[in-house]
């Protein structure tokens, strides 16, 4: 009888694993999450500039907190920060009454940026639904191509929006991803990775932003999975590059 549990709880584990492999997105997303960070996603704080603002993201378990550091007109020091309870403003460490539209606007961009700079470690999060579209050839390599789309509960504002991800076959790094937004505007982009680097065990990669060159192309599904036949022909134009500079990280978060 003393060896009952441990022999239950293998077969668990073999079940959980057999179940794993079947789902392919699943398995290439697993894979990519522990190919760009693994063990090292579980507890840190990153710290990075991008564009003209300041960013830190701290996680921990399933706690979080995102910051955004910016110097307004007045040379004053402002904040937003984001936690799982809250999201609010301070101005030179005085916490502020900002409209709930306005501090909505604030969150969703903090929120965004945190969540690409992350990739694809949140791409494991209870709201994420995931879809193994198959194999695609870019640039002569082969890719796992997932498709994710979000539960309305836990997805937040821009919960209809849509994403495909491209990992590649052998060692499952994210190269290219694409995506559909509805909220405020519409449109489809897709990001192509460059200059990656490893800090304190975290892949951290910046990004090529493309744009179909057709203004008029409907943003749709069947668009969004087409985005590498667009990119490979030259239907798509550079629109920007999402550059993370002076990255820190500090893992795990006491240390």
């Amino acid at each position: 009888m003393r060896y009952a549990l441990p022999l239950i709880l293998l077969g668990l584990l073999f079940i959980v694993s057999c179940q794993s492999s079947s789902d392919p997105a699943q398995s290439a997303v697993d894979g990519a999450i522990d190919f760009h960070g693994g063990k090292a996603y579980e507890g840190f704080r990153m710290e990075f500039d991008f564009r003209d603002k300041h960013y830190v993201v701290e996680r921990e378990g399933g706690r979080f907190l995102y910051e955004r550091h910016q110097k307004d007109s007045t040379g004053a020091d402002v904040r937003d920060i984001l936690t799982n309870e809250e999201a609010y403003r301070t101005i030179n460490g005085k916490r502020q009454n900002v409209p709930d539209t306005t501090m909505s606007k604030y969150q969703n961009s903090v929120n965004s940026v945190a969540y690409f700079v992350l990739l694809p470690q949140p791409l494991n999060d209870p709201a994420v639904k995931k879809e193994y579209i198959g194999e695609a050839t870019i640039k002569g390599k082969t890719y796992h191509k997932v498709h994710v789309s979000f539960a309305q509960e836990g997805g937040g504002k821009d919960f209809s929006d849509q994403f495909v991800y491209w990992f590649d076959k052998n060692d499952f790094s994210l190269d290219y991803l694409a995506y559909l937004y509805y909220t405020d505007e519409t449109g489809l982009r897709f990001r192509e990775a460059y200059n990656p680097k490893k800090v304190g065990g975290i892949l951290v990669q910046d990004y090529i932003n493309y744009a179909p060159t057709d203004s008029a192309m409907a943003v749709t599904r069947e668009n969004l999975l087409k985005m590498d036949q667009y990119f490979e022909s030259g239907q798509l134009k550079e629109l920007s590059r999402i550059e993370n500079k002076n990255v820190k990280v500090q893992s795990p978060v006491n240390k």
